[in-house]
């Protein structure tokens, strides 16, 4: 039985990952920050079948002890500071986690056992202000944010090993995806909600940035496949995952409150709070290369994708309305 070991393991990503190496034969272990409250709602369903172990990104003691006692054969680094504006405020905090907390991760397993394959979860954040379009493995990066430039820092650095010391480490060039479980304070899941509370009269209005930011969106549990495939690999390599479609966010708004049946002309009010220091105008992949190399293809489309996750904020909320 192979053994993984996802760090992030309650977010989005590291929910659906989970669920799909149990459903590969894995032994999952998940590695969660120590807090006074740890939130295990996304993998509630799955806390018998996975060990949640303490560990941290700024602790390079916490993460050879780990690799010593577990010895996984595959680790998924998917834990960071991943909140575009919260990387403003803390630019420092960014840094140490969402950049030199690879770097931490990666020295682990070059002293523990160098045989252990690394996921490093990229982010499409890194191409920010464009220079070609679509982006693809080879596009320069230009980040325009703390969080960007910490992920860039962080896929080089694996790049760094994986040639230095030849390590197996693999990099996922990520573009934004999205579900029901995305963090409330991401702008997908901040309409969905809008427009379930706006729906059940809990809310009247839902103020938003920048309407015309266009993204790249696809569905994570898509996404957490490709992951799977690059550590199958017999080569570690870097791939650009995303659906090289591109869409507003007004279309976004369009799309999940017409399905609720409302207009959302009648209910966003876009803020100048929301808006960026420093936009990212467009973001669109060019998966060709892991459709050619991993045969990855996508099972949910972007309309599909909105709808799914309208309809989960309406049960959600429906549920809640009734208590």
């Amino acid at each position: 039985m192979p053994t993984a070991l996802i760090t992030g393991i309650t977010g989005q990503d590291g929910s659906y990952l989970a669920e799909l190496l149990l459903s590969k034969g894995y032994r999952v272990i998940g590695m969660a920050r120590r807090a006074s409250t740890v939130t295990y709602e996304r993998i509630q369903h799955m806390l018998d079948d996975v060990e949640v172990i303490q560990g941290d990104l700024t602790d390079q003691g916490s993460l050879l002890s780990m690799f010593e006692e577990y010895e996984p054969t595959e680790v998924y680094n998917l834990a960071a500071q991943s909140f575009v504006p919260t990387s403003w405020n803390q630019p420092a905090l960014t840094g140490d986690v969402t950049a030199l907390g690879v770097t931490r991760m990666l020295e682990a397993i070059r002293f523990v056992n160098p045989k252990i394959r690394f996921y490093q979860a990229s982010s499409s954040e890194m191409f920010g202000k464009v220079v070609e379009v679509p982006q693809k493995e080879t596009t320069p990066f230009y980040p325009r944010s703390p969080y960007g430039v910490a992920k860039v820092y962080g896929h080089w650095i694996t790049v760094n090993y994986r040639e230095s010391f030849g390590l197996f480490a693999v990099s996922g060039i990520l573009f934004n995806h999205e579900s029901s479980r995305r963090g409330l304070e991401f702008v997908t899941r901040k309409i969905t909600d809008g427009v379930a509370r706006i729906k059940f009269g809990l809310a009247k209005e839902l103020r938003l940035g920048n309407l015309e930011a266009r993204r790249d969106w696809g569905f994570a549990g898509d996404y957490v496949k490709a992951m799977w495939l690059m550590m199958q690999q017999e080569h570690p390599d870097n791939f650009v995952i995303g659906t090289g479609e591109t869409h507003s966010v007004r279309e976004f708004c369009e799309i999940a409150f017409g399905h609720a049946g409302l207009d959302y002309n009648d209910f966003v009010v876009q803020d100048e709070r929301f808006y960026r220091p420093a936009e990212v105008d467009l973001l669109v992949s060019d998966p060709g290369k892991a459709r050619r190399e991993l045969g990855w293809e996508l099972t949910v489309g972007f309309k599909q994708l909105v709808t799914m996750m309208v309809d989960a904020d309406l049960e959600r909320l429906k549920m809640q309305v009734k208590a």
